[in-house]
C-alpha cells in the first residue's frame, strides 16, 4: 500500500472527525476508553469545535491510501491549552490519528516523518507530540521507537498524558 500525504484545509474537517471517530472504535475494541472516550468526536460539539480550531491554528495533513483518508494530523507551532509551549520555535504534532482500516500499515510512522520533513522546512528544530500516558505506556513506547524522547508529563483531571520530543 502506497501511502501518500496531503496537505488538508476546512473542507477537510468530515474527513478528519471520520478518521478520528475511526480511531475511537479501535481504541474501544481493544478496551482502551481512557484516552478518547467512548463517544465519537463527531457526536461531541466540544470536540468538533477543538478539531476546528486547531485545524485553524495550523496545517492538517492528511494520509491517503489510494485516494481513501487513512491518517490525519495537525501541525501547529505551539501546543494545546495543557501544555506549556517550549521556550523557542517549535512544530507541535496534534490530532494524530490513523483510520482503524488501515492499522498496522506505517501510516502513523509516515505522518510523523512527514511532520519531521515540514519542521527542517520551516527551519525549526524542535518537534513535539504529547499522548496518553496510561494504556501501559504503550503509546509513549510508540513515539519514543519513532525517535522522540519523553520529556515533561502533565495531567487534565485524571487523564495523565506524556510530552516527548525529537531535534531536528
Amino acid at each position: 500500500m502506497k501511502i501518500s500525504i496531503r496537505k488538508g484545509g476546512a473542507e477537510d474537517l468530515p474527513a478528519i472527525l471520520g478518521v478520528l471517530d475511526s480511531a475511537v472504535v479501535w481504541l474501544n475494541g481493544k478496551g482502551i476508553t481512557a484516552q478518547w472516550g467512548t463517544e465519537p468526536f463527531s457526536a461531541r460539539p466540544a470536540a468538533v469545535k477543538q478539531v476546528e480550531d486547531t485545524m485553524a491554528e495550523g496545517d492538517p495533513w492528511i494520509a491517503e491510501i489510494d485516494g481513501v483518508p487513512a491518517g490525519t494530523m495537525t501541525l501547529t507551532p505551539h501546543p494545546g491549552k495543557h501544555v506549556p509551549p517550549a521556550d523557542e520555535p517549535e512544530v507541535y504534532v496534534r490530532l494524530l490519528a490513523t483510520d482503524s482500516r488501515f492499522h498496522g500499515h506505517g501510516v502513523g510512522a509516515a505522518l510523523l516523518a512527514h511532520a519531521t520533513e515540514e519542521t527542517r522546512r520551516q527551519g525549526v528544530s524542535l518537534l513535539r507530540v504529547d499522548c496518553f500516558a496510561g494504556s501501559e505506556g504503550r503509546l509513549i513506547a510508540y513515539y519514543e521507537g519513532q525517535g522522540y524522547t519523553p520529556t515533561e508529563t502533565f495531567a487534565v483531571g485524571d487523564w495523565t498524558g506524556q510530552v516527548l520530543e525529537q531535534r531536528v
